[in-house]
């Protein structure tokens, strides 16, 4: 089975290095405020990436929503935790995102297989 944590990790810093090298000052501030939006604040940072992963799978972004299981992940939040969020996602955006769903838990999966490797 081929990396798919892996695969959009690299497709995603390419993107980004791509981006950010036009040097255009809007895509600049909107990635700064996205970086910062996410850091510790009033509310800790497994919170605002469980929010980021809800408000993303209810907009049925599929790479949004691999940025933050990955975070989470990363965070140390567990499966339980990620998959009570994204049932909050599915009920709040309706039956149109499972196949978002099904892709997130996909991708969690791969999240776990490749955290025991290491």
């Amino acid at each position: 089975m081929s990396d798919i944590v892996q695969e959009f990790n690299d497709y995603r810093q390419k993107m980004n290095d791509k981006l950010l090298a036009d040097n255009n000052k809007i895509i600049k501030r909107i990635f700064n405020l996205d970086t910062n939006a996410y850091m510790e604040g009033a509310l800790n940072v497994k919170t605002k990436e469980l929010l980021g992963l809800v408000a993303s799978a209810v907009l049925r972004c599929d790479d949004c929503v691999k940025y933050h299981l990955e975070t989470c992940y990363k965070e140390g939040l567990n499966k339980e935790e990620v998959m009570e969020a994204l049932s909050i996602a599915t009920l709040v955006g309706g039956t149109i995102v499972v196949p978002h769903l099904r892709r997130a838990y996909e991708f969690w999966e791969a999240l776990e297989e490749k955290g025991q490797g290491e």
